[in-house]
């Protein structure tokens, strides 16, 4: 698995299903609108993947557990103009960031 969307297939079957939207008010799970603040979710794991030719195609995946339960992905670009300051802050502001290996979506990365 070396690809972002094999890497994202793994973690939806995995339960990662909501495609959480960072707003200026916090975390947004679109499927019921609930929002979530810094300190309502943990990342159990984040994934990197570098453009081969094109920085403009760094991105990064992180795999997200709110406090009740529903999880989902964030995706954002990362080292190039392309970061979304929005996300950026709002995952500075997580308390709860692992990188677990044992998640069988590490494969993606290994060469990090």
């Amino acid at each position: 698995m070396t690809t972002m969307t094999s890497c994202t297939r793994q973690l939806l079957e995995q339960g990662y299903s909501e495609n959480f939207i960072i707003t200026e008010l916090g975390l947004k799970a679109p499927s019921n609108e609930k929002m979530y603040l810094p300190h309502e979710i943990k990342i159990n794991s984040f994934y990197r993947f570098e453009g081969e030719t094109d920085p403009a195609d760094n991105a990064i995946v992180y795999a997200v557990e709110a406090t009740d339960g529903i999880k989902g992905l964030i995706i954002d670009a990362y080292g190039g103009p392309y970061v979304s300051q929005r996300v950026s802050t709002f995952i500075g502001e997580v308390e709860e960031i692992h990188k677990h290996g044992t998640n069988p979506a590490k494969e993606a990365l290994e060469n990090e």
